[in-house]
């Protein structure tokens, strides 16, 4: 029987995707986290600058829309939509992670759930007038990148927009992760599923760790 190295906290996830559990590890995170945001390794306790900037250079408003954010983590990118006047459905497939953001935000309007990307409700489908993706495919595996992507684009209603904000990289091979950082010909996967490209920003900062990410806007016709 292979034994977990407890010094290595990435060893648990390893263990999970050998066996070919590709999600199973994101709950153990918070789990083990016992509460402490530090060991989040994605936390930020604050909405990520890269959206919360776009949002307020273009004067995101959601007044009579409703908003999804995939992989909602500890809440606040969620948080932030609602803030902006958004009916806000917030999940993750880490039902302590869900647990969290409701014990953060006792008062907030938010519907957070536990979902999974792969098999949401129905009624989700084509259902929402703003999607908020914010690492949620690049924290999955490369095979499953085209899979998660289409499962994205699905939320995405009639006249509606998806954010999405990703680590980059120019170079397709050696990629270990998690996170699986995205080329932008993987980026370019969201055109395939009927969306049609906003904007593309290649964030590129030699001072950020990391140094490259990519923030882009797709939107569906109406």
């Amino acid at each position: 029987m292979t034994q977990t190295n407890e010094a290595d906290p990435r060893a648990f996830i390893y263990e999970h995707l050998k066996r070919g559990d590709a999600t199973g590890w994101f709950d153990q995170v918070y789990a083990r986290a016992q509460g402490n945001a530090d060991a989040v390794p994605w936390a930020a306790l604050q909405p990520r600058p890269a959206f919360a900037e776009w949002a307020q250079r273009t004067a995101l408003s959601g007044t009579g829309k409703r908003a999804v954010v995939i992989g909602c983590g500890l809440g606040d990118d969620a948080e932030e939509l609602a803030r902006r006047g958004f009916a806000v459905t917030a999940f993750d497939i880490a039902p302590n992670a869900v647990a969290w953001c409701r014990k953060r935000f006792p008062q907030s309007t938010v519907d957070y759930r536990v979902a999974d990307l792969f098999a949401p409700p129905a009624a989700w489908q084509s259902g929402f007038d703003f999607v908020l993706e914010i690492f949620t495919v690049q924290a999955l595996p490369i095979a499953m990148r085209q899979d998660a992507i289409a499962a994205v684009a699905t939320l995405v209603g009639a006249g509606g927009e998806i954010f999405v904000l990703s680590v980059g990289t120019d170079h397709p091979d050696g990629r270990n992760g998690p996170p699986w950082v995205l080329t932008r010909a993987e980026l370019d996967h969201f055109r395939f599923c009927g969306l049609t490209e906003v904007m593309v920003d290649e964030i590129r900062d030699p001072d950020m760790a990391p140094n490259f990410w990519f923030r882009a806007v797709y939107r569906r016709k109406a």
